[in-house]
């Protein structure tokens, strides 16, 4: 499988708490859909109490310029009720959900149990294959909690492949919520997951400091993935996680690595330039 990167501008966005103006997200967007990007997590169709800085996600997907682009847009679904509204959007390709395997996170992500989770995700993924979309199942808290759940990568493993035997997942994403996962621990996990799964795409959503993603990249290369989601500049974090979030992979350290590995990502470098620089300007500090 060639090498996929995802930028993730939604997840660089969700957790500010200054709202960026509708027209501000998508000409940062539109910037994005210029450099050749797999997929662009561009928005979420969730409760606006719950993430207000999503609450225009409708008015940025309308402005989007998809004429000239060859990446994908992925959505954020919490429930049956956003996957409704997403699957009427034909422009959209994925629907992405959070499955956690911390009881704690579910409840604090979704305010839904693990079990209720599942059910969710059924009807989903019902949805998906109803509209013609592939829904794409974060894992996360799949390299740890903070709160003293269990776990253990077995945990994960039993997870990701119930999630694909039983409900026919065939993107699922390992996220690393809170930037805790070593790359011992990531390079075992996607060593274990990749053969156990062969018919699914497993991904790399990982969290982590600028001077760690070319270690947890490597990592995650070695053993198999070539699916990573990030963010350029390294902006964002899960708001409902905690308050000392651990960003995104910047997503040009990622590129950086993979040049100097000889690894073809197909991108528009003078456009990511340009993206790079209207990031800096996009994000407020």
């Amino acid at each position: 499988m060639s090498l996929k990167i995802v930028e993730c501008p939604r997840d660089a966005m969700q957790g500010l708490h200054t709202f960026i103006d509708t027209d501000v997200k998508i000409s940062y967007i539109n910037q994005l859909l210029k450099v050749g990007f797999d997929t662009i997590d561009f928005g979420s169709f969730v409760s606006p109490k719950a993430i207000p800085q999503m609450k225009d996600t409708r008015e940025v997907l309308a402005g989007l310029d998809l004429s000239a682009t060859t990446s994908k847009l992925l959505a954020i679904v919490a429930n049956a009720r956003g996957a409704e509204e997403a699957c009427g959007h034909p422009e959209i390709a994925y629907l992405g959900y959070p499955f956690s395997i911390s009881e704690t996170f579910q409840q604090r992500n979704t305010n839904a149990s693990i079990a209720d989770s599942l059910a969710r995700t059924a009807e989903i993924q019902e949805l998906c294959l109803k509209h013609n979309k592939t829904m794409v199942v974060y894992i996360s808290m799949a390299f740890g909690n903070p709160y003293g759940d269990a776990y253990s990568p077995e945990i994960a493993l039993k997870w990701s492949e119930k999630l694909a035997g039983e409900l026919g997942i065939k993107v699922i994403a390992l996220s690393d919520t809170i930037g805790s996962a070593t790359p011992e621990l990531i390079s075992d996990l996607f060593a274990s997951l990749i053969p156990a799964l062969p018919g699914v795409e497993i991904g790399a959503h990982l969290h982590s400091v600028p001077y760690q993603v070319h270690e947890k990249v490597k990592a995650a290369y070695d053993a198999g993935c070539r699916r990573f989601d990030g963010a350029l500049k390294g902006f964002g974090g899960c708001p409902m996680a905690k308050d000392d979030l651990t960003g995104n992979m910047n997503t040009e350290l990622m590129i950086d690595w993979f040049a100097q590995n000889n690894v073809d990502t197909g991108l528009n470098h003078s456009e990511l330039q340009n993206s790079l620089l209207m990031a800096s300007a996009t994000f407020p500090g």
